[in-house]
């Protein structure tokens, strides 16, 4: 039995549209804002969290739950550039922008897309850049927190 290692092997894309996020199609990811190589090793936050329902009654002993609704907190951290090209995720990612975060796991970076990946989307909105603080000996950053705006498709098929 072997472990999967996760460097170089996860791609992250912006699009500005998708048709279908169930099924976004090799076309429209290539066409996307490939931001992979900006985003640092620690920089890919999409955490999931399920809020509690109680489902105890007056006549309940024990504290009883249920899932409720899912929310996700999304965050990227980015590495800034020196040119127009290597910045475009700070450019591009400002307040208020929209459009879908794609997210490819566990196949490696350099692999074109193919029909047949399984691939997040998250419906986004951005919320204001932050600028990090400034550190010896490391590169500029700055992070994007990321508001998903409906329903992400955690489990799609490239089309």
């Amino acid at each position: 039995m072997a472990d999967l290692i996760s460097d170089g092997k996860t791609r992250v894309a912006w699009l500005s549209t998708v048709a279908n996020i169930n099924a976004p199609t090799v076309a429209e990811l290539s066409a996307g804002a490939d931001y992979t190589k900006r985003i640092t090793p620690d920089g890919l936050k999409t955490d999931p969290s399920t809020a509690d329902v109680d489902t105890s009654s007056l006549a309940s002993t024990y504290d009883t739950k249920t899932v409720g609704r899912v929310g996700m907190d999304v965050e990227l951290t980015f590495k800034r550039g020196d040119t127009v090209q290597d910045d475009a995720p700070f450019t591009t990612l400002k307040y208020g922008v929209s459009g879908f975060l794609v997210i490819r796991r566990g196949i490696p970076y350099t692999t074109a897309w193919a029909t047949g990946q399984k691939v997040e989307v998250y419906p986004i909105t951005c919320g204001e850049p932050q600028n990090s603080a400034p550190a010896a000996n490391e590169v500029m950053k700055f992070v994007s927190p990321m508001k998903v705006t409906d329903a992400p498709a955690t489990a799609a098929t490239v089309a």
